[in-house]
């Protein structure tokens, strides 16, 4: 079985139409050649891409955040993220969004995975970096942004995500991945 070529399941879009084209998101909708040869709609998200950033204090201190999400009605611990802009490299991005949201740089940074969260209706991407050997330079928000920073330790965000008072996915991601560090190689 393993010797085998893996099954081509690819659907190849025959029409699509820009259903709504907003500031950020942009949804299409598609009609698409399915394998059989039959066709089906595909309704899908247009998202530029997005950075996190997983700013380590020391080995066992995380910078957190700590804003209110309109679309789930609640505030939320998360890690810094941003939408990567037209034109800007996503380590750009990353370094800007840490400053703006929690005024620090990193003198080390680590490209740890590209992820997809959404892959059933949206295109959109993470870039997760690891950020050590912070600096405190002070924040500058973007307007209309509102947010505390908290560092948490290690241990307090994996309870916290255990019983369910951390649910964003992106926390999830990361804290998965520094764990997964520290089995290949320590964290420091």
């Amino acid at each position: 079985m393993a010797d085998q070529p893996p099954t081509d399941y690819t659907e190849h879009r025959l029409t699509t139409e820009l259903v709504y084209d907003g500031a950020m998101l942009k949804v299409r909708k598609d009609s698409v050649r399915l394998p059989d040869g039959g066709t089906a709609g595909r309704e899908w998200v247009q998202h530029p891409g997005a950075v996190i950033i997983i700013p380590l204090l020391d080995k066992n201190t995380i910078v957190m955040e700590r804003q209110f999400r309109y679309a789930v009605g609640r505030h939320l611990f998360e890690l810094p993220a941003g939408k990567i802009e037209p034109g800007e490299q996503p380590l750009a991005t990353a370094q800007r969004e840490l400053i703006e949201e929690c005024g620090y740089t990193a003198a080390s940074w680590q490209h740890l995975a590209t992820l997809h969260p959404c892959v059933g209706y949206s295109d959109e991407r993470f870039e997760l970096y690891l950020a050590r050997e912070l600096t405190h330079v002070g924040r500058a928000l973007d307007e209309g942004e509102f947010l505390d920073v908290i560092p948490m330790a290690r241990e307090e965000i994996r309870q916290a995500v255990f019983d369910g008072r951390i649910t964003d996915i992106k926390v999830v991601a990361g804290l998965a991945w520094l764990e997964w560090l520290d089995h290949a190689q320590p964290v420091t």
